[in-house]
């Protein structure tokens, strides 16, 4: 580690100001990416401004057909709400299978998705549900805030503060867990709002999360996993390939994923 400034403002407005401030600050949520970071002096920034007291960027809401979760809101909350159980439960599972109790408990849903690791978990849901990302500027649709490996459509001295994900329908995300890790190798999110289906693909894609568009029309005509027999799984060339699986494993696991996705939607 090396010496650098540590702020931890208590508003949003103290923290933007802080940022805008000190040009190479990097924000602080749950530390899990950053802290390793900086530990292998792969960043070194001049100051860190912790995130998380500031009350605003915290708490789950529900609005109107919509839950509201606050950025720095931590797995272990997602996956312990009786508002994301009753009225999304597909999300609660999913945080509740993220890491382990040590990750679950200081890891974040803004910090997750910020970071946008190609094998985390909240991308794909984010992507699949359609949900809408909420800064201190603006708000931004999953389909244009992920924009690519470890990418977003963040701009300086922007901060999310909270997601807006629609309830109702049918939601479940199913991964295959690297065991050490338990990042997900592969990970599917399916949803279903009314004549609206979304697939969406993590620990896979060489550019990142991204959308199934072919399981997405065969799921469109028969919400079932047997409509997904016969479908081309993403060829491998667009694929990860790495010490923990091929790029053609990882196509065949999107397959299998998928339909364990559907099933636990229907089951739901």
């Amino acid at each position: 580690m090396y010496a650098f400034d540590f702020h931890r403002p208590t508003s949003l407005r103290q923290a933007a100001n802080l940022l805008a401030k000190n040009g190479d600050a990097k924000l602080l949520a749950g530390g899990h990416t950053l802290i390793p970071t900086l530990k292998q002096r792969l960043a070194s920034p001049s100051a860190l401004i912790d995130l998380t007291g500031i009350p605003e960027l915290s708490g789950i809401t529900q609005k109107g057909r919509t839950l509201v979760i606050g950025a720095t809101t931590s797995h272990a909350e997602v996956a312990g709400s009786a508002l994301v159980q009753t009225f999304l439960p597909g999300l609660a599972a999913l945080a509740g299978g993220i890491g382990d109790p040590h990750v679950r408990h200081k890891g974040t849903i803004g910090g997750s998705i910020a970071n946008n690791d190609p094998a985390a978990d909240y991308p794909g849901a984010m992507l699949a549900l359609g949900a809408t990302i909420v800064t201190n500027k603006r708000r931004m649709m999953a389909d244009e805030f992920f924009t690519g490996m470890f990418g977003t459509a963040l701009d300086e001295g922007e901060i999310i503060t909270k997601v807006i994900v629609p309830t109702g329908g049918k939601f479940a995300y199913a991964k295959f867990r690297n065991p050490a890790s338990l990042y997900a190798m592969v990970g599917v999110a399916v949803s279903k709002k009314g004549g609206a289906v979304r697939v969406a693909v993590t620990g896979a894609g060489s550019d990142g999360v991204f959308r199934w568009e072919a399981a997405e029309a065969a799921l469109k005509a028969r919400f079932n996993a047997k409509a997904l027999a016969g479908v081309p799984t993403p060829p491998a060339k667009d694929l990860n390939s790495d010490i923990h699986a091929s790029a053609e494993y990882r196509s065949h696991l999107i397959g299998v994923m998928a339909k364990r996705a559907v099933d636990a939607a229907n089951a739901k």
